[in-house]
C-alpha cells in the first residue's frame, strides 16, 4: 500500500507516485483534514487542463453499473459544460468512505501531482443509485 504522510490539507510526501499503481495510470483518493486530495499519476497531467475549468467537484457515490455494480466514486469536475471531466474510481482506490451524514458537502478536493498541489476546488458529495452519474448538483 501507499504511505502518506500529511501536514493537514497538505500531502507533505508520498510513495504513491513511484508505485505500480501510478504506473498503470490509475488515481488515488486521499482523505484528511476537510479534503479529498487526488493523486495524479504522470501519466495523466495532461488532463489537468481539463479539470482547471471546473468551479466545483461533484463526488458521487454509487455501484458502477459497467464493473459489476461494484461500489465507486464518481467526480465530475463541474464546469458548466454538457461534457465536463469526469473519472471513475473503485473505492479501493480510496483510503476512506464517507457515511451518508455527510451528503451536502463541506470540504475541497485538491490535485496532487509529484510536484505537489495543481489544482484546489470546492466540493459537494452525494449517494446516487447509480454510475456514472453524470449529474449536475441540485440544491435541495
Amino acid at each position: 500500500m501507499f504511505t502518506i504522510i500529511n501536514d493537514g490539507q497538505k500531502v507533505e510526501s508520498t510513495n504513491y507516485f513511484d508505485s505500480v499503481h501510478a504506473k498503470r495510470g490509475l488515481y488515488f483518493l486521499s482523505w484528511n483534514a476537510g479534503c479529498a486530495r487526488v493523486l495524479l499519476p504522470d501519466s495523466m497531467i495532461p488532463q489537468l487542463t481539463e479539470m482547471r475549468t471546473a468551479h466545483l467537484v461533484i463526488v458521487s457515490r454509487g455501484p458502477w453499473t459497467a464493473k459489476g455494480g461494484i461500489d465507486a466514486l464518481e467526480l465530475l469536475f463541474e464546469d458548466g459544460s454538457n461534457s465536463p471531466y469526469c473519472l471513475h474510481m473503485t473505492m479501493e482506490q480510496t483510503d476512506r468512505s464517507l457515511p451518508e451524514s455527510d451528503q451536502g458537502g463541506g470540504f475541497v478536493v485538491a490535485v496532487w501531482t509529484r510536484h505537489g498541489e495543481q489544482l484546489r476546488l470546492p466540493a459537494k458529495y452525494r449517494i446516487v443509485h447509480t454510475l456514472p452519474c453524470l449529474e449536475p448538483w441540485v440544491d435541495q
